[in-house]
């Protein structure tokens, strides 16, 4: 059984799009008592325009700066610096039908609900994620069996060797385990 005191004080979460890494993120951050950053807010700016890698990367470094933190989001721009400053990844690694219906449940909340999404306000689109390019369920299917690959590889690297991993495959997995995790 895991303790709080085994996750640590940094703590990143990854997963697909919709697997739920800022629901969990912020339960986490609010249980321990950890600010919750999402990289997502960080790299958003204003009508979804993408924040430069020039900007990125110190909102990133300054948002890392104290040793207590919730980390949700799979950037790889900025993993050579949120990885090796974690002791704890959890990532929700949930099959496709899954987060397909996450994701389509949080996009009819976020579209009826027009819920302002970080300090930049965006507003989602509803056919923005089903008739465009940018869709969040191409991207979900595009990602998806690239991070089944790549996550083992990379946190099988030496310098990950230091984290603790925590890999769900299912909702009621990360749910039995937050509700047993003790104090």
């Amino acid at each position: 059984m895991t303790t709080l005191a085994d996750l640590g004080t940094r703590i990143v979460i990854v997963g697909s799009t919709g697997s739920g890494k800022s629901t969990l993120a912020g339960q986490l951050a609010s249980q321990l008592d950890l600010p919750h950053i999402e990289l997502d807010g960080l790299f958003w700016g204003p009508n979804w325009t993408e924040t430069s890698p020039e900007v990125f990367i110190p909102k990133v470094e300054a948002a890392l700066a104290g040793d207590r933190w919730v980390v949700d989001g799979n950037y790889s721009r900025v993993r050579h610096i949120v990885w090796p400053a974690a002791e704890t990844i959890i990532w929700l690694d949930y099959s496709l039908p899954i987060i397909y219906w996450r994701l389509w449940k949080r996009t009819l909340r976020r579209t009826l609900g027009r819920e302002q999404l970080w300090e930049a306000q965006n507003v989602e689109r509803f056919w923005v994620q089903f008739v465009t390019k940018d869709s969040l369920f191409l991207w979900a299917l595009k990602k998806h069996k690239e991070r089944r690959i790549l996550y083992p590889q990379v946190l099988g690297q030496p310098e990950h060797a230091h984290l603790q991993v925590l890999h769900f495959h299912h909702p009621s997995q990360t749910r039995d385990w937050l509700t047993h995790l003790t104090s």
